[in-house]
């Protein structure tokens, strides 16, 4: 019998490429897409909708804010890939919009996965993303799931991604699994031409997962041979020890495929913030490789050559690439460099220029606050010559999570609960539970006195905590305004301090309101 899949986010990166995996084996899917009814959409699944029977693929034409449209694609079901939602930078740009549709299609899929009959519930795949885990610089670039969430200060695309974890995992849904993505690599990479691009520390980290290893995944986890201790789990994606590589290092790469000189010669390096972005390398990605077995290993410069030729490579990159133009001139590149660092709202030299403007220079202050600690910290910034740019140390920091982790999970009991609750600064209210069972929610309060009720798996194995503390930066809502306040935090929480403090011990202020931003929206 076949499988019925229906995969959210079919027309983006990540389901795109799972969707050319699973159409792979029409004799053993049928694939249901939900697409927005654009005319680009449209025009590109043209030839899909033409070349694969209605047993094979079919096409819901609908919007993820829409609840009936989420449930045609639900019902009938046998598992769920929830890919689908707004992302940077766009969603940069758009904050507001990317709450309401990110929070939203995820309430969307859980109620209607909660809503099928008994015995008829489809599995449910979500994918999360590494900006919930917010600043990881060195020496805490090693991280692993369990460790606080804590998304970076406006990043909105980390908070509405930290929520839509909150509201699968602990939704009661019988059989779940959160995939925390990691940056992808693709060709359409180099049309991110985006100020953004200087929001990555010069020697910021991540462990990039390719696009094919991506899809590959998409469509592993759709097998009947998956183990059922796969499920109810978090796990980090990531293409492997090859891909651990700094932000500098990625640039090296990059530019070197493309025919363009080295960093050096087309950046200032006082144009990279130096903090408040995300990515680590992971301590622990081999384990959903060890489920799935989706990476291809290729090396990582014969990657970067593949994306250098490929089809979608923009035709200025390509000609640029041909002409060895930008290595004879760098100084046009550079220039073309200066002013996407010069961009309006979220140019870093933007900030810097602006910071005494008499209506601009408080948000401005703020953004540089953020990224670079201070004014006087971004002076300090040395030139390329004496900047650090070695390779991040191989050796992991490993953060405590509050419990015997040499214990199997199915003996943990209500005094190990109630020693995970203290050491995040509150208490377990609740007084029993069953061994092992990390599923029914339970009453818990934190340092600030909020009581809330969460599972234990939750807390344990996603690093959630309080919601009433975590930020949520939008006055256009009825929910209580909460800014990225994790100076407080770090105080009242010997859990998230272990992460926070050790890299912000010399900062005076870490708090970010709605006022910062507020109109910036366009």
């Amino acid at each position: 019998m076949k499988t019925t899949v229906f995969l959210t986010g079919a027309t983006g990166t990540m389901g795109w490429a799972g969707m050319q995996e699973i159409l792979r084996f029409p004799d053993k899917y049928t694939l249901r897409i939900l697409a927005r009814p654009s005319q680009k959409n449209k025009h590109k699944l043209t030839s899909y909708i033409a070349a694969f029977p209605e047993d094979v693929l079919q096409i819901i034409w609908g919007d993820l804010t829409r609840y009936e449209d989420v449930l045609k694609g639900v019902s009938g079901a046998d598992i769920v890939l929830h890919v689908g939602g707004m992302v940077s930078p766009q969603a940069d740009y758009r904050p507001r919009a990317t709450r309401e549709t990110n929070i939203t299609a995820a309430r969307n899929v859980r109620d209607a996965v909660l809503a099928q009959p008994d015995g008829k519930q489809p599995k449910v795949v979500y994918v999360g993303s590494v900006a919930q885990m917010g600043d990881r610089r060195e020496p805490l670039h090693w991280g692993r799931t369990g460790d606080p969430i804590c998304v970076s200060a406006y990043d909105h695309y980390g908070i509405t991604k930290a929520w839509a974890e909150r509201i699968i995992t602990d939704s009661g849904i019988k059989n779940w699994v959160s995939l925390r993505q990691s940056g992808i690599l693709y060709p359409a990479i180099l049309k991110n031409y985006d100020p953004i691009m200087f929001h990555v520390p010069i020697r910021g980290v991540l462990e990039w997962a390719t696009v094919e290893d991506s899809g590959r995944l998409l469509e592993r986890i759709c097998r009947p041979t998956v183990p059922e201790d796969f499920w109810k789990q978090y796990y980090n994606i990531g293409s492997g020890e090859e891909y651990r590589i700094s932000n500098y290092e990625f640039e090296c790469l990059l530019l070197d495929a493309i025919g363009c000189p080295k960093p050096e010669k087309i950046f200032n390096a006082h144009w990279f913030t130096t903090r408040n972005f995300h990515g680590m390398w992971y301590l622990d990605s081999d384990k959903l490789e060890n489920y799935l077995h989706f990476r291809a290993n290729v090396p990582i410069k014969e990657y970067f050559s593949r994306l250098a030729k490929s089809d979608t490579l923009p035709w200025g990159i390509k000609l640029a690439s041909k002409t060895h133009v930008a290595k004879l001139v760098p100084h046009l590149v550079k220039a073309a460099m200066w002013f996407m660092a010069m961009s309006k709202e979220h140019g870093t030299q933007w900030w810097i220029k602006h910071r005494n403007d008499a209506t601009l220079g408080e948000k401005c202050r703020q953004r540089i606050s953020a990224y670079y600690g201070s004014y006087e910290s971004y002076c300090r910034i040395k030139p390329w010559k004496q900047t650090d740019v070695s390779h991040n140390s191989r050796e992991a920091v490993l953060l405590n999570h509050g419990y015997d982790e040499s214990k199997p999970l199915e003996s943990l009991g209500i005094e190990d609960i109630q020693s995970v609750a203290a050491y995040r600064g509150g208490k377990c209210l609740s007084t029993k539970m069953t061994p092992g069972d990390l599923d029914t929610q339970l009453e818990w309060q934190c340092a600030e006195g909020h009581v809330f009720k969460a599972s234990p798996r939750l807390i344990l194995l996603g690093g959630h905590w309080c919601p009433d503390c975590f930020p949520w930066p939008y006055a256009d809502t009825k929910e209580r305004v909460r800014p990225w306040n994790w100076d407080a935090e770090a105080k009242r929480n010997p859990f998230f301090a272990q992460l926070w403090s050790p890299l912000h011990e010399a900062d005076e202020n870490n708090t970010y309101g709605p006022d910062v931003f507020e109109g910036w929206e366009r």
